[in-house]
């Protein structure tokens, strides 16, 4: 019963992350990547989530030794407040590069979907149920108690990594497509996703892991 008990501890531990990594892209032209001035920028418009968001990348870009800062910062509410023409983002493109930014790391949402659930409360570990009497007594109750749908979305973020000093075809450094499952609160879905970015980043050497 105690091993049982840890196996279910860790599983709920576990389940609390709502973030999982779906796939990456890196410029096998560059070669090497170190920032002097990086801008992180969250596309939401829950002012809330973007400044929770930017602020959290930032401390873990800062702890990793990258000079970065929020977009709520530095972009006005002139700026975000309406839609943008391409020579205006460039004008705004130039103007970063102009105060020393030579790299931004964007996050938006790509796309959301409606998931549908069904659940009976009916869990199981292993494969320890082998004969077919025991398996059908345990599980006989489905008959009489009905299951139930439960309706979550799946949020498709991406983050990618430019330079914005560089041509065109090295501006892009990095990209990296995430899902967020049924987020619940604003505070623990950054952190969570945070936690994520940084993961792969580190992995992929993009960024100096931290001792």
């Amino acid at each position: 019963m105690k091993t049982l008990a840890v196996i279910i501890g860790l599983i709920l531990i576990t389940s609390c992350s709502s973030t999982r990594f779906v796939d990456s892209w890196k410029n096998n032209e560059v070669d090497s990547f170190q920032p002097k001035k990086m801008l992180v920028v969250g596309m939401t418009d829950n002012l809330t989530a973007r400044k929770i968001f930017e602020q959290e990348l930032k401390k873990e870009l800062n702890l990793r030794d990258l000079n970065a800062f929020v977009s709520t910062d530095v972009f006005g509410k002139d700026f975000t407040g309406s839609k943008r023409t391409e020579d205006e983002i460039d004008d705004m493109i130039k103007k970063l590069s102009g105060e020393g930014f030579d790299a931004v790391i964007i996050t938006a949402v790509k796309g959301v979907d409606d998931k549908e659930s069904y659940t009976t409360g009916y869990y199981t570990i292993g494969y320890h149920w082998r004969r077919f009497g025991r398996y059908y007594y345990r599980f006989q109750d489905v008959y009489y108690t009905p299951g139930y749908y439960e309706n979550y979305k799946v949020y498709h973020v991406e983050t990618s990594i430019y330079n914005i000093t560089t041509d065109e075809n090295k501006s892009l450094v990095w990209v990296g497509s995430f899902k967020i499952v049924n987020p619940q609160r604003i505070s623990s879905t950054v952190n969570d996703y945070v936690e994520k970015i940084i993961a792969q980043l580190e992995k992929e050497r993009i960024i100096t892991v931290l001792d």
